[in-house]
């Protein structure tokens, strides 16, 4: 699924997706989250990655 797409399906902008692919982003609230992984048919650890701040 290309990142329109999937914006146009969550009701968020490309920018926004843009930074959530990057890892850029400081959080996200659950109902994209919700969105996003209705969308890709998917659950939060699939797409989601832990890592400790420096």
């Amino acid at each position: 699924m290309k990142s329109k797409e999937l914006a146009e399906i969550v009701g968020i902008t490309t920018a926004n997706i843009s930074i959530l692919r990057s890892g850029k982003a400081k959080a996200i609230r659950f109902t994209t989250l919700d969105a996003i992984c209705k969308a890709l048919d998917c659950q939060p650890a699939d797409i989601l990655q832990y890592s400790e701040s420096e």
